[in-house]
């Protein structure tokens, strides 16, 4: 079958920067799906991406469909002929929806049954005919979370579209799409080469944009320049260019053919904290700031340029221009806040509302200090500063900076807490609130500050749980599984010895103005302990070994992370298949008798047989070295210590009739397994750890 290189490029207006390249690898996915479904086969695909098109290019593409054989069933033979061998009405109706006689069908097994058949061969489609399908599906599937229109058209996309190439080998694709007729033509630079460009080729149009177009077209591959480029200005003054990922792909976004300048500020405005100068060159600018050897921010800024200019000096004069009231402002905000305490800008949160149904940020800030200060009641640290910490935390959110900056809360409020001389625990305690930022981000650094962020995300989940607003199926809008991981990662990792339910608790009774269910805590425990299912899922571990610890609901996020690694090191020693698979008896048995008559009190004097005996002796040893152990949490060590029961455990299953007709013995060798129960138990229910 011979085979065509394919070309689509739909050319626009300017498309969102931020959105760029996320729409140019949905636009590739739904071409080569398009292409699957129609059974079309193909080479190489690459997708191109600038700031005024989307464009594919498929390699090697089939010319046509194969044809395809198809297969039709209708009755079984022996209903489809009566007794004289006449064909009956189900056969002479398959034969009319095949659309041939009877006499043409033929006798065709399916399923180990002779029925009437037809075959047929469909002719397969020129591929020319089932692009311009394929195209207008793909880009319907865009992710385009809102579309436009333009002009008197009734078609929407995200931007205006100003031309359609489609090209199958040297041939245009005749198409209509978006009210655009389909050519061979496509467009350079906006400013270096506005003409129009003939492709003649699919394979030449990557090439043909760069020269006479003066467009790099790969997103890939402009990103890279970039890269290379503004990290050579940053050589050029022996400093660092720092490059977001982000913002660099939203700076390849924005420009076709790159070229990176460096422009300066006034030294002055360094007095401004650096995050704040680096927000603003960021967020307003699109600009890549520099650092020197010891990692601070330099009095320049890297702009990535669309324009080759024959005077770059007056382009960067053009960007020092701009940025430097956005520098201004940040001084101008710095100076003006520091005029007045974090501390009297508490009555200003009583006008600023949280949630309708929970009150002022005023009101969730006393909640949150007192949860803060029970939490360093319980862990050692200073209550007083934890308290301070907490009702400071928010205040920076009705500073002038905060309000221009929002991503600087916190940050700002830990500089302006250092201006008014807040001790360095507070300090460094409300910069560090919001930590983790996102999955995987940095905990708190200090005791305070980890107090701070789980007193904090406490408040919130526990407050929309309260009112009714927890998550449902996929749908998070205040993220709050995310803060419950937050919360868990930072007991775990940073060894907080909680206890988290009476965390839940505390939190709870600062809301006094609701009506809250008996069992809204339980419910937000619940809520939280789940998290640590995908949590440990993540990390490999077995549904098994979670679901094992789950069973006991240890309170302290800390000791529930203890005790997944205990068990899952018990899974690695020989005894454990054994042993959990007793324990599973065990709990099967137990299930069977009366929860009140259940009793771990073991008469020595009942104990006839001689394993039965065995198995309480080593019961009462294991009890006596796992005690200690236990106690402080060392799980792993008692687990290992609980293995050496399996010889005693098999020889009484062996040997030993548990429901014999002596009632008396029948019971005492149920306390026994009770007992046997309770010790793992201890840890967790390893009966879940039985595989078959």
């Amino acid at each position: 079958m011979s085979k065509q290189d394919f070309l689509v490029e739909l050319g626009t207006e300017e498309l969102p920067p931020k959105a760029l390249l996320k729409l140019s690898k949905s636009f590739l996915a739904g071409v080569v799906e398009g292409l699957k479904k129609e059974s079309l086969a193909h080479g190489e695909v690459k997708s191109f991406a600038t700031p005024r098109r989307l464009a594919v290019l498929v390699c090697a593409l089939d010319t046509k469909q194969a044809d395809r054989l198809t297969e039709k069933f209708g009755p079984a033979v022996k209903a489809a002929y009566d007794a004289d061998g006449n064909p009956t009405r189900a056969a002479e109706g398959f034969a009319k929806a095949c659309g041939v006689t009877v006499a043409d069908l033929a006798t065709m097994e399916k399923d180990g049954v002779e029925k009437l058949g037809f075959s047929s061969t469909l002719p397969g489609k020129s591929t020319n005919e089932i692009l311009p399908a394929i195209v207008d599906s793909a880009l319907a599937k865009l992710p385009i979370a809102k579309r436009m229109r333009w002009g008197a058209s009734r078609d929407e996309f995200v931007r205006p579209v100003h031309w359609l190439l489609m090209l199958f080998g040297e041939e245009v694709v005749p198409s209509k799409i978006m009210g655009v007729e389909s050519g061979a033509d496509s467009f350079g630079h906006r400013f270096h080469h506005p003409d129009k460009i003939r492709i003649n080729k699919a394979s030449e149009y990557e090439a043909l944009l760069l020269e006479p177009g003066n467009v790099i077209a790969d997103f890939t591959k402009r990103r890279e320049l970039i890269r290379n480029a503004i990290t050579k200005e940053g050589v050029k003054l022996d400093a660092t260019t720092v490059v977001d990922e982000s913002l660099l792909d939203e700076v390849t976004g924005l420009v076709e053919y790159p070229v990176a300048l460096t422009g300066r500020f006034e030294e002055l405005y360094l007095e401004v904290p650096s995050e704040a100068l680096i927000l603003a060159m960021k967020s307003h600018q699109k600009c890549f700031y520099l650092l020197d050897k010891e990692e601070k921010l330099l009095a320049y800024f890297v702009s990535v340029s669309n324009i080759r200019s024959t005077d770059p000096s007056q382009v960067i004069e053009g960007n020092e221009r701009v940025i430097r009231p956005r520098l201004a402002d940040a001084k101008f905000f710095y100076e003006t806040d520091k005029q007045s305490s974090l501390e009297s800008r508490l009555e200003l949160l009583k006008k600023v509302v949280f949630q309708k149904k929970l009150g002022t940020v005023y009101e969730r800030s006393l909640r949150v200090a007192k949860l803060a200060k029970f939490i360093a009641a319980n862990t050692g640290e200073n209550e007083a500063q934890s308290e301070r910490a907490a009702m400071l935390s928010k205040c920076d959110l009705v500073t002038n900076m905060v309000g221009e900056f929002a991503d600087l809360q916190g940050l700002m409020g830990s500089y302006y807490a250092a201006n008014d001389g807040e001790p360095e625990p507070v300090v460094t305690a409300i910069s560090e609130q919001y930590m983790p930022k996102y999955s995987g981000g940095d905990l708190p650094s200090t005791g305070i500050g980890s107090i701070l962020a789980i007193a904090d995300k406490l408040d919130s989940i526990v407050g929309l749980f309260a009112i009714g607003q927890p998550p449902t199926g996929s749908k998070d809008p205040f993220a709050l599984r995310r803060s419950a991981i937050g919360v868990l990662r930072i007991m775990v990792q940073n060894k907080l010895d909680l206890d988290l339910l009476a965390c839940i608790e505390t939190s709870l009774e600062s809301f006094t103005a609701l009506e809250l269910d008996s069992d809204t805590a339980e419910t937000v425990f619940e809520f939280m302990l789940e998290r640590f299912r995908s949590w440990y899922s993540d990390e490999g571990i077995p549904s098994n070994v979670f679901q094992s610890v789950m069973q006991t609901k240890p309170r302290k996020p800390y000791d529930f992370a203890k005790r997944i690694e205990a068990v899952s090191s018990f899974v690695q020693l020989e005894e454990s298949a054994a042993l959990a698979a007793a324990n599973k008896r065990v709990s099967n048995l137990l299930d069977k008798v009366d929860a009140s008559s259940l009793s771990n009190d073991v008469n020595a004097e009942l104990l006839v047989h001689e394993a039965e005996k065995a198995l309480f002796q080593q019961l009462r040893d294991r009890e006596h070295s796992t005690a200690p152990l236990f106690e402080a949490g060392d799980y792993t060590s008692g687990l290992a210590e609980l293995a050496q029961l399996k010889n005693s455990v098999d020889d009484f299953f062996d040997d030993v009739l548990v429901m014999c007709d002596d009632k008396f013995v029948q019971n005492n060798r149920i306390a026994l397994l009770q007992r046997l129960r309770d010790i793992f138990l201890k840890v967790a229910d390893i009966s879940f750890l039985h595989t078959s």
